[in-house]
């Protein structure tokens, strides 16, 4: 006979009950604060759907902004290794975030249209966080700064990551140090985008024609390679997303809406790492 689980006690079994003068579960968390962080500005039922998509969003792109700081400044030293667990990290965040595209697709274009106007010119392509995490990675496309230039703080933060190598600037440096390889000027830009070189395409080949000579650099371009695949992921998904929402309106950031998302799914990151796989 089962025994009856209905009056559990955790007291019983030495759980601590009371936090009237300890930290609690919510006090360490600020739930609070996160969770007097929705407001609505309509009816709507599926508003506070659209408003915690984005919110948490927001929040898995702190994390990733987080690790990719931190395996940049991995990426100077010798061992790579720590980077490698923070590039996967990342990589698992945009695949979290591919996920949660399934959720708001569950809105349909009646849903949106009950509370969009409520939205004003506000849009995705203004969060200075997803602007940051480009520019980390080396989409360093500087007409986007205009965006940010009511917000002098925030304006700061990205004037400031361009004076910075980008993550793949790091991983360059790398490659040439222990390849020998000679990478012409105009490699590094840092306020434009990456551009491919070909001497930087010949030396990411040389690695993969002799990975047990070079398994630490073999091993960061299959990790960039991944990360770029689960951000590619997530930026498909988004144009899918949009398109099954609104169609082909407008944005409400004055975008195109689904054009200007498919001109972004032509960006390449790294994209040495991808023209390589031709070569080799």
């Amino acid at each position: 006979m089962s025994e009856d689980k209905t009056g559990y006690d955790p007291s019983a079994e030495g759980a601590k009950m009371s936090y009237a003068k300890d930290m609690s579960y919510g006090d360490y968390l600020h739930m609070d604060q996160i969770l007097a962080a929705h407001h609505p500005l309509s009816h709507a039922h599926d508003e506070m759907l659209f408003i915690i998509q984005h919110q948490t969003s927001e929040l898995w792109m702190r994390l990733v902004l987080h690790e990719l700081s931190a395996a940049r400044e991995t990426l100077k030293g010798d061992d790579f290794r720590p980077a490698f667990k923070m590039l996967t990290r990342v990589a698992r965040i945009f695949d979290q975030l591919n996920s949660a595209w399934d959720v708001l697709r569950t809105m349909t274009p009646s849903d949106y249209t009950t509370f969009r106007e409520t939205l004003g010119n506000s849009s995705g392509f203004q969060s200075h966080q997803y602007r940051l995490i480009e520019y980390m990675l080396g989409n360093r496309n500087t007409s986007m700064m205009k965006v940010h230039e009511h917000r002098p703080d925030l304006h700061a933060k990205l004037t400031e990551e361009l004076q910075r190598p980008s993550l793949y600037h790091v991983a360059l440096n790398a490659l040439s140090q222990k390849t020998g390889a000679f990478f012409p000027e105009g490699t590094y830009r840092r306020e434009a985008p990456h551009q491919p070189v070909q001497q930087v395409q010949d030396a990411w080949a040389e690695v993969y024609r002799d990975p047990k000579r070079y398994w630490d650099l073999y091993e960061l371009a299959e990790k960039l390679v991944d990360l770029e695949d689960y951000f590619r992921r997530w930026r498909f998904n988004h144009v899918t997303t949009v398109e099954r929402v609104i169609g082909f309106k407008r944005g409400t950031g004055g975008t195109s809406g689904v054009q200007y998302l498919r001109r972004m799914l032509e960006v390449e990151l790294f994209p040495e790492l991808w023209h390589l796989r031709g070569q080799l």
